[in-house]
């Protein structure tokens, strides 16, 4: 019996032994592969972006190379200025990089791009390079001879001693310091270097990307709980006694409240308050939404009461769009005849009652301070209209103010249509004819 037994059982055992090892194998296999193609997708991207920081070193000297009046080399230069950091940005975000302090440079970087895509990009006949701006440019040509030179080091280093980005990697998520760290160390020789460049002025269009909006900066003094407390049953028009506030940053450029109202097990209302002045930057309402049963002119009617009923006067609805059973509208503040494009927010309406389920109006609240006067249009509209393709089969025009890629606020013609089977917004400068902005209105899969 047990002969028999043994017989039938050991070449099962076998067979399963053998499988069990030519799958283990494949595995491993399959991990080496994975682990290769990362290895080399790190090196290959390590390698371009030190290639690419010599370049950039190379272009901004060619720059400063040329004579102060020679525009078209001033472009050219700048372009592929331009065009390297952008190229170098790239290389970084495909580096394991999340877990070392590299902030520094890939914001500097940035800061070089923008400033080289904006000065490229304006009348440099008219506005040629500044002598802030060349001495800007000396600056940052020394500064990428640094980097550059202290990436290469690395680069030799992993070259010579073929060190391996994915060892770099786990030393980032072990901190284990018998490890080689010299990819690592290298890194963060270059960011502290960065950190510690002298600040330069890079021109208003710049520093206003990254000017940090803080909600210290609002008017208004700042409310306590019970304040924000009767704001939010006001706005929702819910009982005071049932909506717990929970205080924000404390002590932080972002102090802010949060109103909830349980209103079930699975819904609740959220309010978020600034500090300063109290006002309103987003509401939700969690509820579970239901299937689609309202049409896209209602909806927009719910959307357009809600703002009258709750105090936002003169919303224009300027986009709609459907995800499922939510409808998403974006308003802009009307000003006269003119729309003002900073002033804008943002009504959710759920589609089976056409209730509004959410509310953004974080740009509205830093915009709506400002007193804006309407500048008076050198153009007419007609003259505006001469601007447009002559192909373009316009549906409507109108005065808008927008934000143009020097964060400037510009009074343009605002003129829709369709071109190549596709509809657009075309903003054409109120003073100069040139087009500011292209922006395609995405169909909307919505009965109306």
């Amino acid at each position: 019996m047990y002969k028999r037994l043994s017989s039938v059982m050991f070449p099962i055992f076998a067979v399963l032994l053998i499988g069990a090892l030519v799958w283990g194998y494949q595995e491993n296999q399959e991990k080496n592969a994975i682990l290769i193609k990362a290895e080399n997708q790190y090196q290959r991207a390590f390698h371009d972006l030190s290639f690419h920081m010599d370049k950039l070193h190379s272009e901004i000297g060619n720059t400063l190379a040329v004579n102060s009046t020679s525009q078209g080399m001033h472009r050219k230069g700048l372009m592929n200025v331009w065009r390297l950091t952008s190229e170098a940005q790239n290389e970084i975000n495909q580096l394991p990089l999340t877990m070392l302090p590299f902030n520094e440079t890939e914001e500097f970087l940035s800061r070089i791009s923008n400033f080289a895509y904006q000065a490229s990009m304006r009348d440099l006949t008219n506005e040629p390079l500044s002598e802030k701006e060349v001495g800007n440019l000396k600056r940052l040509y020394q500064n990428s001879s640094e980097i550059t030179k202290n990436l290469q080091e690395v680069q030799q280093k992993v070259l010579s001693d073929r060190l391996r980005w994915m060892d770099a990697e786990t030393a980032m998520a072990t901190e284990e310091e018998t490890m080689d760290n010299t990819i690592v160390d290298g890194f963060r020789t270059v960011n502290k270097k960065v950190q510690e460049y002298p600040e330069l002025d890079w021109g208003p269009s710049v520093s206003s990307i990254y000017a940090k909006r803080s909600v210290k900066k609002l008017d208004g003094v700042p409310v306590s709980k019970e304040q924000i407390q009767s704001k939010a049953a006001k706005f929702s028009n819910a009982d005071s006694s049932k909506i717990q506030i929970q205080e924000n940053g404390k002590g932080t450029d972002w102090e802010s409240y949060t109103a909830t109202i349980n209103q079930g097990k699975e819904s609740k209302l959220m309010m978020d308050f600034t500090r300063n002045g109290g006002m309103l930057i987003s509401y939700s309402d969690t509820r579970p939404i239901g299937a689609k049963k309202v049409s896209r002119s209602d909806a927009m009617a719910k959307a357009d009461q809600f703002l009258v009923n709750k105090g936002y006067k003169d919303m224009k609805a300027v986009n709609y769009d459907e995800y499922g059973n939510l409808a998403n509208l974006t308003y802009v503040r009307k000003q006269g005849d003119t729309l003002l494009y900073p002033e804008k927010l943002s009504v959710r309406v759920g589609l089976d009652t056409g209730d509004v389920t959410g509310f953004q109006a974080s740009d509205y609240v830093y915009e709506h301070q400002k007193q804006r006067q309407i500048p008076k249009a050198a153009l007419t509209e007609a003259q505006a209209r001469k601007k447009l393709n002559p192909e373009f089969k316009e549906t409507y025009a109108r005065k808008s103010l927008i934000k143009n890629d020097y964060s400037k606020e510009v009074l343009c013609y605002e003129f829709g249509g369709r071109i190549n089977g596709t509809k657009y917004r075309i903003y054409i400068n109120a003073n100069t004819g040139v087009e500011e902005a292209v922006e395609e209105i995405k169909p909307v899969n919505a009965t109306s």
